[in-house]
Order: C-alpha cells, then sequence, then structure tokens
C-alpha cells in the first residue's frame, strides 16, 4: 500500500534530496571517523604512547626506571624496591623526583619517557614497540654535570638564597646548575612521607621547590651592561673610545635625564677622567651606560635583548621563565615608559628582570664569539643492552660581530684584572689564567641589601666555562658573589679538567 500523499503533491523530488543530503551527511561522517582515527594513530601516536598520563605509563612508575648518572658515571639516581632513590639532595632542581602521588618534575618528567623505555630515539623502533613483548626497556642519562662542582657552588652558596650556572660556551653543556635552598626528592618519592613533605615544601617562604638558575626572576644591576654595550656597540651608538665629556662632573651631581638624577657615586677615584667604553665597563659606571642606553634608543635595545634570548622562554631540557628588558608592550621606543626608565634600565635597574641562566648565555656568547649555543644537561642516553646515543651540540642563535665581541671581551678582561677592576672583581681571577668578567649589585631598594652578581669566563683567551652566580642579599658583587665564582672557576679548570 502506497503511503498516502497531498493532492496534486509529487513527493519523489523532496525524498530524493532528502537521500542525497542523507548519504553526503555520513560521507563527511565517515571521513571525519577516518581523519580522527589516522590523526590519533599516525600523528599523535608517539606522544600518547610516551605521555605520562597515559594509563600504561602510570602503570609503570611502580616499574624500575633508567640511572641518571652525572659525567663521570656517579648514579645520581636509581630504582631500589620498586622506589627511586637519589644520592645528591644538591642536584633536585636538576634531576626534580619521580613520586606515586605527584608524578615526575625536572629530568625525571622531560626524560620520563626514555627513563621508562617508552621512547628510544628510533622512531621505527617505537612504532614497532606496542606489538612487541617487553614494550618497556628502561635507559638512563649521562649528564654533562660534574656532581663534585655542583656540590661545591652549593657548599659555597651555603644557608643563603641563591643560584650559580656554569656551562661550556663551546658546546652549552651545562657544568653546574645550583639552587639554594633545595629540597629532599627521596622523601616526595616514599609514599609515606609524600604528602606532608610537599606540603610543607609548598609552604616555605624560601621557595626550595624553585629552580633559581632557571625560574628566578632578578634584577640584574650592572652585570646588565654587557647587553646594553654590546647592544650600542653593534648598532654603532658607541665605540670602544667613546667618551661624554658630561660625565665626570656628573659623578658628583648625577647624569639628569627626563627630570630623574643617575647617580654613580662608588668610583669617585677616576676624578676628571671622561670614561671611554673600556674604562666604564672596568669601574662599571652607571652613568655611562645610562648615556649609553638613551643614545641608543629604547627599540635597538629591546631588540637586542630579544636577539639574545629575551622576551620568550628559552629551549631547554627545564622550564625557563622569560627575561624582560621592560614589561611594556614592544614598540618603535622598546615599550619603555619614558626616557628614565630606559636610562635606568642601561646599567640593569627599572623593570630589567633576568633568570640567571639567561645571563649565562650571554656572557657565554661572549665567550663564544658571539654564538650561543643550546644549553643541555644530557650527553647520552644508554639503551639496555649499553648502546649509547649521543646528543649533539646545536648552535642556538648569534648575536653579535666578530668586531663587538672583541671589544667586550677585553672590557671584561679589565674588569677583573685591570688596575680599577681589581677593586671590584679581583677574587674572581683564576691564577695564572686571564680572567674575564663583570660583577654586579642590584639595588632593590630602601631596606634592602642589593643582590650579589657576577658573570664570567676563564681562561679569556681560550673559555673552557662561564659562570653567572647570583647571591640573593648578598651586598656588592664584590662581597660574594666574586670570590664564589673564582672558587668555582679555579675548581673546576684546575681540579677537574687539570686533575
Amino acid at each position: 500500500m502506497s503511503a498516502p500523499t497531498r493532492p496534486g503533491f509529487d513527493a519523489s523530488p523532496a525524498i530524493g534530496r532528502t537521500v542525497v543530503r542523507l548519504g553526503l551527511a555520513i560521507v563527511v561522517l565517515y571521513a571525519g571517523l577516518g581523519l580522527g582515527i589516522g590523526y590519533w594513530q599516525v600523528v599523535e601516536a608517539d606522544a600518547l604512547t610516551t605521555d605520562p598520563l597515559n594509563p600504561l605509563v602510570l602503570q609503570e612508575r611502580e616499574a624500575p626506571r633508567g640511572r641518571i648518572l652525572d659525567a663521570r658515571g656517579k648514579v645520581l639516581a636509581d630504582t631500589r624496591d620498586g622506589r627511586r632513590v637519589y644520592s645528591d639532595v644538591n642536584m633536585a632542581n636538576v634531576i626534580g623526583y619521580a613520586s606515586r602521588r605527584f608524578g615526575t618534575a625536572g629530568l625525571e618528567q622531560t626524560y620520563d619517557a626514555e627513563l621508562i623505555g617508552l621512547a628510544s630515539g628510533s622512531p621505527t623502533g617505537d612504532l614497532l614497540r606496542k606489538f612487541q613483548r617487553e614494550r618497556f626497556r628502561p635507559q638512563s642519562l649521562h649528564l654533562s654535570i660534574d656532581v663534585r662542582l655542583q656540590d661545591l657552588g652549593a657548599e659555597l652558596l651555603g644557608e643563603q638564597r641563591g643560584a650559580i650556572v656554569a656551562l661550556e660556551p663551546a658546546s652549552g653543556r651545562i657544568l653546574a646548575f645550583v639552587s639554594t635552598p633545595t629540597y629532599d626528592p627521596n622523601a616526595i618519592a616514599d609514599p609515606a612521607l609524600a604528602n606532608e613533605t610537599m606540603a610543607d615544601l609548598r609552604d616555605d617562604p624560601a621557595a626550595p621547590l624553585l629552580d633559581r638558575p632557571a625560574q628566578g626572576r632578578y634584577v640584574p644591576g650592572s652585570v646588565f651592561k654587557l647587553v646594553t654595550g654590546m647592544a650600542a656597540l653593534e648598532a654603532g651608538a658607541v665605540m670602544a673610545e667613546t667618551t661624554y665629556p658630561d660625565q665626570p662632573a656628573e659623578e658628583e651631581d648625577g647624569y639628569l635625564v627626563g627630570g630623574f638624577r643617575v647617580q654613580d657615586g662608588h668610583h669617585l677615584f677616576t676624578g676628571s677622567t671622561a670614561l671611554d667604553f673600556f674604562e666604564a665597563i672596568e669601574v662599571s659606571c652607571n652613568i655611562y651606560f645610562a648615556r649609553t642606553a638613551v643614545e641608543l634608543g629604547g627599540g635597538p635595545l629591546r631588540g637586542f635583548a630579544a636577539g639574545a634570548g629575551f622576551d620568550a622562554p628559552i629551549p631547554f631540557e627545564l622550564p625557563t621563565a622569560v627575561s624582560q628588558v621592560t614589561g611594556g608592550e614592544f614598540g618603535a621606543d622598546g615599550g619603555f615608559v619614558d626616557v628614565v626608565e630606559l636610562a635606568n634600565a642601561g646599567y640593569g635597574q627599572a623593570e630589567v628582570l633576568v633568570t640567571p641562566l639567561q645571563m649565562a648565555l650571554v656572557t657565554a656568547a661572549v665567550a663564544n664569539g658571539g654564538t650561543i649555543m643550546r644549553p643541555r644537561f644530557v650527553d647520552a642516553i644508554e639503551s639496555a643492552d649499553g648502546t649509547r646515543r649521543a646528543l649533539g651540540t646545536q648552535t642556538w642563535r648569534r648575536i653579535a660581530s666578530a668586531s663587538t665581541i672583541s671589544v667586550m671581551r677585553d672590557a671584561m678582561v679589565r674588569a677583573v684584572e685591570g688596575r680599577w677592576g681589581r677593586l671590584f672583581a679581583g677574587d674572581a681571577k683564576v691564577k695564572d689564567m686571564t680572567t674575564a668578567g663583570k660583577s654586579g649589585s642590584a639595588e632593590l631598594g630602601p631596606g634592602q641589601r642589593p643582590h650579589s652578581w657576577f658573570v664570567g669566563f676563564a681562561p679569556a683567551e681560550d673559555p673552557k666555562i662561564v659562570v653567572a652566580v647570583i647571591v640573593e642579599h648578598g651586598g656588592r658583587g664584590a662581597v660574594r658573589a666574586v670570590p664564589l665564582a673564582g672558587e668555582l672557576m679555579t675548581y673546576y679548570l684546575t681540579k677537574i679538567l687539570g686533575g
């Protein structure tokens, strides 16, 4: 029996259109499903397989993980009786922890898939792993850090809050990455202690969970003069012989800019000498670099800093905070509110905030001819059968010309070894080696002791180590950071490389 219809109405065209639409809808639906399945099974297959939140990965947290070893092969992290065990609390900010309760942090998180054995570095092998009987083959990490240097850095910082970054400028290999205060990752890995330990750490005003070298943001003070100086040299705003005729008198009265006076009274011994670039670095003249920043302009200063890694996270194996020259929106003026902010930024005050890692990389550029290598902790990944896969050196960016680097390197040598520079940073010198550096005292406001800074490298002719040291509220750079850096560089060059 045919379906009823209204008189004079032919239903066949409407039915045809409906069938066509339904068919198209089904085709689109299946096409979408096919694309989705293909995307998740092919494009995102590796990410899903190695995701720490994957149930399979969660299950493997209770299984043995690969070891983590220092540059000499000392075991820093291992698995015993189903629990992660850490041998050196001074490595906590680097290695992190693997906890049943809180998951992973640090390199334990970054290389979770490799340590568990879900990623081997071979795309084909990882793709076929799901069909193999032994899916998880834990691998070990071999780090560039020598724990002897790490422990020395922690000992030198003592109970003071601070950070140390030491790296090899030609490769970017991290030699030490110290953060104080630290914490005991064994307590987080212990299910019986994890909750209470984590609660205490999170409530601690000293912020022991903060990885200060990579995530601490500090006023840099005079170490930022390296950035201002290189930016101005590159742009031609100053040359090595540039002087400011009014600068000697301004040592007494201040440099008046935008109704604000930049003061600099700590090197009145230079008298009526109009300082050139070398001398201004050597005595750390605030007025010289305030004037230089104004002469250069906010746009070029911020542009150079961005080229050196500011204004963006650093590509690294641990999370990094973003360093800044100013907090303003980038524009023709660089985002500076006015010329007063720009002048003060020129010598590392105002709204300038940096991580110790960022300043280590700026210093490494000077040590490495203007090129910054991508920083890294892991030298090699070792498979269960003992095969090692080396992680190669990578160039990150080139920030300055050979002529700029030549001037800055000579200036930094004078800042440590010159007749005036010795007064500020002489204690950083490595015996019998030409040493380059820059001290800094970051002013923090009324009633607060300044942060103590030093950045440098040695030997200056063929740099093997770059250091960046900050001691929070440590006073002038010469008081804490300078001698600390000198002892650290001396130990590395004479005991580790020379031993």
